[in-house]
C-alpha cells in the first residue's frame, strides 16, 4: 500500500541492504543495478565532486529511466538543504523519472521542516506531472540537531518511510573522533561501552514509534569482513532492519545478517500455530514446548514470519 498524502499508508518494503553507488560513474550504476542489493541508491553528495554534481543529475535520471533493477528498491540521494543544489537535484531528477523512482534520501536532516520541505517539494513536481504514484523519504540522522529531534522527524510526514544513521557526519557533529567510518578504533576501546548506541538506539525508537523502517550506516573498511559482521550483529540486535553498503562485496554478508535463520522462522511458525490453535479452542493462555507464550512473542513471530515472507518473494523475483 501506498497511500502517503492522504493518511500516511506505507508499503512495508524489504531494506536488508542498501547499497551506495555514485551518480557520476555509470559503469558501477549499471552493476548496482543487477547487484544483490534490496536498494540501490545513487549518491549525489558525497560521492559526486562539485564540479560534476549538475551534469550527474542527468545520470540518475538515464538510470531510472533506461535500467531494470528488478525488485531493488530505486532510491537517489540529493545534496544537503543547506547546499545550492538540492533543490535542482530534485526538480531534475524527479521531472525526468519520477514515475520510476521509489525513495529520495535526504543528508543530514536537523529537524521536521526538512523532511516537511522536500514533501512539500515532491508533491508539487507530481502534480505538475501528473504522476499518481507518490515518491517516499529517507532521512538520515547524521549530526547533532538531527539526533536531538529524531522523535519530531520520524512523525514529520507520511511519506516518511526510513529513518539512517550516518555515523561519519555524526562523529564530526559531535566532535567525537573516529579513524573509519563504522569501524572500532582506539576510541572504542577507551570507551565502557558502545560509544553510538545512544544515537542508534534513539534512531530505532522514534523509527519504530512512527511504523518506519530504520537502516544502519556504512562500514568503510573493504578488507575487514570479520569487523563488518560484528557492526552488522550489533545493528540487528539494537533493532535495526538493514545496513547500507559502499561495495558490492558487503552485500552478502549483510543480507545474510539482517536475514531471520531457519530457526527462528521455525520458532516464529511454531508460536503463530500455537496461538491459532489456542484461539480456535477459546482457550486463553498459549503454551508451547512447556513455556508461555504472551503477545510479545506473537507480534515478534508475526514480524518474523512477514520479513520472511518478503525474501521469499524477492529471491523469487531475482
Amino acid at each position: 500500500m501506498i497511500d502517503y498524502p492522504g493518511h500516511g499508508g506505507r508499503e512495508a518494503r524489504l531494506e536488508r541492504s542498501e547499497l551506495f553507488v555514485p551518480a557520476s560513474r555509470w559503469a558501477m550504476i549499471e552493476k548496482a543495478a543487477r547487484s544483490a542489493a534490496d536498494a540501490v541508491c545513487i549518491d549525489l553528495e558525497d560521492a559526486v565532486a562539485p564540479a560534476e554534481k549538475e551534469a550527474a543529475r542527468a545520470n540518475v535520471a538515464r538510470a531510472f529511466r533506461e535500467l531494470d533493477f528488478g525488485p531493488r528498491l530505486r532510491v537517489f540521494r540529493i545534496n544537503g538543504l543547506d547546499t545550492p543544489y538540492a533543490y535542482r537535484d530534485l526538480v531534475e531528477v524527479v521531472e525526468a523519472a519520477g514515475e520510476r523512482v521509489d525513495l529520495v534520501m535526504v543528508p543530514k536532516v536537523g529537524g521536521p521542516e526538512d523532511v516537511q520541505f522536500v514533501a512539500r517539494l515532491l508533491g508539487q513536481v507530481e502534480l505538475a506531472r501528473g504522476q499518481a504514484r507518490p515518491i517516499g523519504i529517507e532521512a538520515q540522522i547524521e549530526t547533532a540537531r538531527g539526533f536531538l529531534y529524531a522523535r519530531e522527524i520520524a512523525a514529520a510526514s507520511p511519506r516518511l518511510e526510513a529513518l539512517i544513521y550516518g555515523p561519519g557526519d555524526y562523529a564530526a557533529a559531535m566532535r567525537m573522533p573516529l579513524a573509519s567510518i563504522g569501524e572500532r578504533d582506539e576510541h572504542d576501546a577507551a570507551y565502557p561501552g558502545h560509544r553510538w548506541h545512544a544515537v542508534m538506539h534513539t534512531i530505532v525508537a522514534a523509527a519504530r514509534a512512527n511504523g518506519l523502517r530504520c537502516l544502519d550506516g556504512p562500514f568503510a573498511g573493504l578488507k575487514a569482513p570479520e569487523e563488518l559482521a560484528r557492526a552488522a550483529r550489533t545493528a540487528r540486535a539494537l533493532g535495526f532492519d538493514g545496513k547500507q553498503c559502499i561495495h558490492p562485496a558487503q552485500l552478502e554478508q549483510v543480507n545474510q545478517i539482517f536475514t531471520p535463520a531457519p530457526e527462528e522462522v521455525a520458532w516464529a511458525e511454531a508460536v503463530l500455530r500455537a496461538y491459532a490453535a489456542s484461539v480456535a479452542q477459546g482457550r486463553g493462555a498459549v503454551s508451547l514446548d512447556g513455556k508461555m507464550i504472551d503477545a510479545a512473542n506473537i507480534r515478534m513471530a508475526s514480524v518474523i514470519v512477514e520479513q520472511h515472507r518478503r525474501i521469499q518473494q524477492r529471491g523469487e523475483q531475482g
